[in-house]
């Protein structure tokens, strides 16, 4: 099995990739950069825990990072911003679809776990994976917190994803746990989110590891 893994450099999609590593032969890891709502020392963490990641799980891994802060902007801009979460999510997704059609993988993996944080509810769960057709795999969903922390220490990305960055600034203050999905297609209609990801999926680089 061939999977492109959305990886941030925070303690749980690391955890997610190692875990279903066992399950693949081939890693595409994919990392939205999204500068400005982050610093350089965000990209500079991905890096090192994809090098990681190549080293313990001994795959072949690509990593790949694209320009996804460009298409926050538009919809903070534009947009309902407690939605900002789930339309994040949906583009990530969206692009995740586009890599594997692009690379012939099976699945998308995602660190979510369920409830942990406002784009991780049921609803709001529901609301990101209708828009792709490849299946998306969770295999974090339901650890909880410590369970989590425990594993990417006894896999030494713990130490990696707790390295000093700044937090994502486009977090609105009370962003939305039950996203309709009219209410995100009306707002997503005023940015066309389809052009959206084609220009940044054209951006797409790959990064040595």
């Amino acid at each position: 099995m061939k999977i492109v893994s959305l990886i941030s450099s925070g303690i749980d999609s690391p955890v997610a990739t190692y875990l279903i590593s066992k399950k693949t032969d081939e890693i595409i890891l994919l990392h939205a950069d999204i500068r400005p709502y982050t610093d350089e020392k965000e990209i500079d963490n991905f890096i090192l825990i994809a090098k990681h990641l190549k080293k313990i799980t001994s795959k072949k891994i690509k990593a790949y990072v694209l320009p996804h802060g460009y298409a926050l902007a538009i919809f903070k801009q534009n947009c309902e911003n407690r939605l900002t979460c789930v339309f994040c999510k949906r583009m990530l997704v969206r692009y995740a679809e586009k890599i594997a059609i692009r690379e012939n993988a099976d699945a998308i993996v995602m660190g979510d776990s369920l409830g942990q944080v406002a784009s991780q509810t049921i609803q709001n769960i529901a609301a990101i994976e209708e828009i792709v057709n490849i299946p998306i795999l969770r295999p974090l969903i339901g650890f909880d917190k410590e369970e989590i922390i425990k594993i990417a220490k006894e896999i030494k990305t713990y130490e990696l994803s707790i390295r000093p960055s700044l937090a994502c600034s486009a977090v609105p203050k009370k962003p939305s746990t039950k996203a309709k999905i009219d209410m995100l297609l009306e707002n997503e209609k005023l940015i066309d989110p389809e052009k959206l990801v084609e220009k940044i999926v054209n951006e797409v680089k790959l990064i040595s590891i």
